[in-house]
């Protein structure tokens, strides 16, 4: 007798256990559902109710998941890209080294000859060179330490430092010192120590697609001519085929070698004036940007700025412009007349003004910079 209540008192015992042990985890659940709600509602009345918000900040905070997706996937896919540049430029060479450099020894004279010959290596040594310097150069990077700097802003994402000129590059997540913008095709961002190879890069591709597009185009003109008989013999070879008697012969078929020639000569000459007519109105669009002494993301933050000044009656002037032709020299580094020579001309890993901290007058600059604002 006694041993069944002493089985009931622990079964009962073990049922009020169940049963708290089930009460505290609804209330656990009632705890992190109240959260969620509360957190909720304070990100919806932040949107809402804060003094600052407007539609960019509500589209901007919509988008932060697309956003996030763009940065992972230009990451990932910034090997492809400079993959992609290198086999590109590759099949290009390969084209003129094996079908088009013999049919020029044989037909050109000599001081043609020698002018391909000096222009076009001089050109494929300048696109290598500046390509290379621009995928391995960083594009500069402000230092961590507060004592370093000073009269700086604060990196929101960072928490750390950030000088004029600096941005935030969400995809290679770190501050960048005069940030243009992060370019897919180097797998690199456009900074204060790489600006001058990425641009002389696009300035040398563009010539050298436009010197193969214009010499290559009487060549093109045949090689199309010698594809559309190709295709116009083979229907008659098919056909003569079909309806073929003893006293008929097929028409004469052209080679392997002379198809492949003829094909190549065709994808170098449309791939060239492609990229040409495309890289060629990047370079021109950041040759203005040059001139007027401002990077991509600057012309932004410049256009707001003159409209909110023009508003106040007052005219809004670059504190970074030194005027067009000083912005070129500053640009490229020229402080003397040989430089451009040695420095713009030929292969130069100089370093540019400045340290990317602090914007200080170039040596190079013969004016006074301008003020900031005007009235």
């Amino acid at each position: 007798m006694r041993s069944r209540q002493r089985m009931f008192a622990a079964v009962m015992r073990l049922l009020l256990k169940c049963l708290r042990l089930g009460r505290r985890r609804r209330f656990k659940l009632v705890r992190q559902a109240e959260q969620l709600w509360h957190y909720g509602h304070l990100c919806l009345r932040s949107l809402l109710y804060n003094s600052f918000t407007n539609s960019d900040v509500v589209l901007d905070s919509l988008f932060e998941p697309v956003y996030w997706l763009v940065d992972h996937v230009t990451r990932w896919f910034g090997v492809v890209f400079v993959a992609l540049v290198i086999g590109l430029t590759s099949s290009i060479v390969a084209i003129v080294y094996i079908c088009l450099l013999p049919l020029i020894l044989q037909t050109y004279t000599p001081a043609w000859i020698c002018w391909h010959l000096a222009y076009g290596h001089w050109n494929l040594i300048m696109i290598v060179f500046h390509y290379y310097m621009a995928i391995t150069t960083s594009p500069g990077h402000p230092p961590q330490a507060k004592d370093d700097l000073t009269g700086v802003s604060v990196c929101r994402k960072c928490i750390a430092p950030k000088p004029a000129r600096t941005h935030h590059c969400s995809i290679c997540n770190r501050c960048v010192l005069k940030m243009d913008h992060h370019c897919p095709w180097l797998n690199n961002c456009v900074g204060h120590y790489n600006h001058r190879y990425f641009f002389s890069f696009c300035l040398f591709m563009t010539m050298g697609c436009i010197y193969c597009s214009i010499s290559g185009w009487e060549m093109f003109r045949d090689a199309y001519a010698a594809i559309e008989r190709m295709k116009l013999l083979e229907k008659e070879r098919l056909q003569v085929a079909a309806n073929q008697t003893y006293y008929q012969t097929p028409p004469p078929t052209f080679s392997f070698r002379q198809r492949a020639f003829h094909k190549s000569v065709v994808y170098l000459w449309v791939l060239c004036s492609s990229v040409a007519l495309a890289l060629g109105a990047l370079t021109l669009w950041h040759a203005t940007l040059i001139t007027r002494g401002e990077t991509s993301i600057e012309r932004h933050i410049n256009k707001k700025e003159r409209q909110r000044l023009q508003k106040k009656g007052k005219v809004f002037r670059n504190p970074y412009s030194y005027g067009g032709w000083d912005n070129w020299k500053v640009f490229l580094g020229v402080d003397v007349p040989r430089h451009w020579l040695t420095r713009v001309l030929l292969p130069s890993p100089h370093l540019p003004h400045g340290t990317g901290l602090s914007w200080d007058l170039p040596p190079c600059v013969t004016e006074q910079r301008a003020p900031l604002l005007a009235i």
